[in-house]
């Protein structure tokens, strides 16, 4: 492979506009395709096999209104009864609205005007406009105080973006431009991964063809996608300037750099796409169509960076290198070889230290409650807040999550009554409407109203109890069924659900990342150990998500108002993201020590010479992705905010604490034994040649360093 990318670097660095022009030929299809003939993402987060799903099939079938989403409009005046039927009759007009029905507090001071539509893929954004102007204007006409919400909202309300995109790639710019102290290195790096998130983000709608993409996902695959291809930008450049200053011709370089760090992307790329890809295990639709898209996203920047930017840095020449490193030599950092040296001298404590801090960060994972952010957990500056509060003040807490109950009536029709009265006698039920009878297609519907809020746990409870004990209670000696739809039984099964399929899951990725690092590193314990501290990692971060979303810790410092669960498949996403993210340090710093160890048989040696060679990227890398991830964290979309708080976390951690003490440290503690492989396997496994056969330019400036093992 190596000899592959060589050649590769080389052939692009020396007729670069061959390869920028086709990549311009790519972007330019994919925009004309994606406007062309591109589909609109999915909003759905259902998946079948859920008893909520089962439900939404049968009103689905019975093209009962309860099957579609909803919207709300509340009014809050001294008779809010007289003033209700003006505002209700104005929003029946409304287009797409199949009707209406209102209701008002007992104390008639607030009124509530449910809109029903049709299944969201019979909607389109414009709905939604509609509704917003038609409140609008009553609240020119008449003075009163009108709030909005609903599903209608959830599913096409766009949160504002731009802000924190633009503050994460203004900090990667500064971080660039203090590591290399070159204008043209810094550009390089950032025009790259834009140019691979212009691609990236255009295609998801052609991607739609073969899978489908949920409507959040281009937002967390831009997250996910602007911070690799700047790192592997970064990687590639730090090794080509390397290169530059020990003497090489342009060319020459490149190639080298491709043939050295460009596999380290590539794996650790590889990596990422592989842990991402784990999602299909979940056996969520959604999850898998966000799972596609992202490793779609990275994908596109690994790709970028070993065939668009070697031609980028063939074209800058050697004005990559601004005013620095033009002596000739190539001089690793003293202050990270002084640090692997310390590290490697003390390595017991720093194991010890670094694990308990580790585990303390992911003890408050034991308390994860999964669950999805209701209206009212947004600001009171949102309307579906204000809207939120009002109708809980009005008609109760579970009046904002109701229970969608879908009863197949078509071969026993005497159970709608006696199961409309159990129902509404248990505790956990205030109120059930009048049942609504579909003759034609056997089926029912009741509507029930909580006595509880929709992210209470006693609600969640009420939807158990429903299923497990009232439901049989009546229809036991009945063929009719009866299934908890609505969006509150929605979430909660979603919660269970991942609960389920985690384990799968994480065994799946796991197993896949053993098995490529072992490939990769010809060891059986340097990928092992890997495994081990990249799950110290992800716990510490899902530790972190629930200290500050559930426990509220410094939650004002990032815009979260109230303490919330944490969004059902989060976990899934953040252990594919961070399980990949974290292995391109792993990979970036192993492939060093591994070039030492090959060429000197020193483990030791190779472990500080490694962290002196890559410590400074590594940090820089990691600042650029911590900036991009907390740059998310600005937009008010508490799904994405939660990604950019646990991803941000996960990363600083891993570059620090992992990746800079626990890795050198238990490398220290095991010697030679890192690179111990069973001889049956290492006849199995092919030789990748990821050690170039050249003495590095680390050893050629290997005099420049004190000798600091035993100092």
């Amino acid at each position: 492979m190596s000899d592959l990318l060589y050649r590769l670097g080389r052939s692009a660095a020396t007729r670069p506009w061959t390869a920028i022009g086709a990549w311009v030929v790519l972007a330019l299809v994919v925009i004309a395709s994606s406007v062309a003939f591109g589909r609109e993402l999915e909003e759905s987060f259902e998946a079948p096999g859920l008893d909520s799903y089962q439900a939404a099939e049968l009103l689905s079938e019975a093209q009962a209104d309860e099957g579609g989403i909803s919207a709300h409009v509340v009014l809050e005046a001294p008779d809010a009864t007289t003033q209700v039927a003006p505002v209700e009759a104005a929003l029946a007009e409304l287009p797409g609205v199949l009707g209406t029905t209102s209701s008002v507090s007992p104390d008639g001071d607030i009124a509530l005007v449910r809109v029903q539509y049709p299944a969201v893929e019979h909607l389109e954004a414009s709905d939604l406009d509609n509704l917003k102007d038609a409140v609008a204007d009553l609240r020119e006409e008449s003075s009163l105080t009108l709030e909005t919400g609903g599903d209608l909202f959830f599913a096409f309300e766009e949160a504002p973006t731009g802000l924190g995109e633009v503050a994460g790639i203004i900090v990667a710019m500064i971080v660039l431009l203090i590591a290399f102290g070159s204008f043209v290195a810094m550009g390089l790096p950032i025009g790259m991964a834009l140019f691979g998130l212009v691609i990236g983000v255009t295609s998801m709608k052609l991607v739609t063809y073969l899978i489908d993409i949920p409507a959040w996902a281009p937002e967390l695959a831009a997250m996910v996608g602007l911070g690799v291809g700047i790192d592997y930008a970064l990687f590639l450049v730090t090794r080509h300037r390397e290169n530059l200053a020990q003497g090489m011709p342009v060319p020459e370089s490149v190639g080298r750099a491709l043939a050295t760090a460009g596999q380290a992307v590539i794996f650790a790329g590889g990596t990422v796409v592989v842990a991402i890809l784990g999602l299909l295990v979940a056996g969520i639709p959604f999850v898998t169509g966000g799972g596609v898209a992202i490793s779609a996203m990275v994908l596109v920047m690994v790709l970028a960076s070993v065939t668009l930017l070697p031609a980028l840095l063939g074209l800058a020449g050697h004005r990559i290198n601004g005013r620095r490193r033009r002596d000739g030599v190539y001089r690793p950092s003293t202050g990270w070889y002084r640090w692997g040296a310390h590290v490697t001298r003390n390595a017991t404590a720093y194991l010890v230290g670094g694990a308990v801090l580790m585990i303390a960060l992911a003890a408050p994972v034991l308390a994860l409650d999964l669950g999805f952010p209701d209206d009212g957990t947004k600001p009171d500056s949102r309307t579906e807040r204000r809207a939120y509060d009002l109708i809980a003040d009005g008609f109760g807490p579970g009046a904002n999550g109701p229970l969608v109950i879908a009863v197949d009536i078509s071969h026993d029709k005497t159970v709608v009554a006696p199961l409309a009265e159990a129902v509404a006698a248990d505790p956990g039920i205030t109120a059930v409407a009048e049942p609504i009878i579909d003759l034609d297609s056997g089926v029912a519907t009741l509507v029930a109203q909580p006595t509880t809020s929709p992210q209470d746990v006693a609600t969640q409870e009420t939807v158990t109890r429903l299923r497990g004990e009232v439901f049989p209670t009546v229809l036991d000696n009945s063929s009719a069924t009866a299934h908890v739809g609505g969006q509150t039984a929605t979430f909660a099964d979603l919660g269970d659900r991942v609960q389920e399929r985690m384990p799968r899951f994480v065994a799946a990725v796991l197993l896949l990342s053993f098995l490529l690092l072992t490939l990769l590193f010809r060891s059986v314990l340097v990928p092992l150990k890997a495994v081990v501290l990249n799950l110290l990692s992800v716990g510490a971060a899902y530790g972190v998500l629930v200290m500050v979303f559930q426990w509220g810790w410094a939650a004002s410092l990032i815009g979260v108002e109230s303490t919330v669960p944490i969004v059902s498949f989060i976990p899934l996403f953040m252990f594919a993201i961070l399980f990949g993210l974290s292995m391109d340090y792993e990979v970036f710093l192993l492939s060093r020590v591994r070039e030492q160890y090959r060429r000197h048989g020193d483990n030791t040696r190779a472990v500080i010479t490694g962290i002196a060679g890559t410590g400074r990227t590594i940090t820089a890398a990691a600042l650029i992705m911590v900036a991009v991830f907390s740059g998310f964290v600005l937009g008010s979309d508490p799904v994405v905010k939660m990604m950019g708080v646990g991803l941000a976390t996960a990363i600083f951690l891993d570059a620090t604490v992992v990746r800079l003490m626990l890795v050198p440290a238990t490398m220290k503690l095991l010697g030679n034994a890192n690179w111990w492989l069973p001889k049956w396997l290492d006849r199995l496994l092919p030789e990748l040649d990821s050690a170039s056969t050249e003495r590095p330019v680390e050893e050629e400036a290997a005099d420049l360093l004190p000798d600091l093992r035993g100092s």
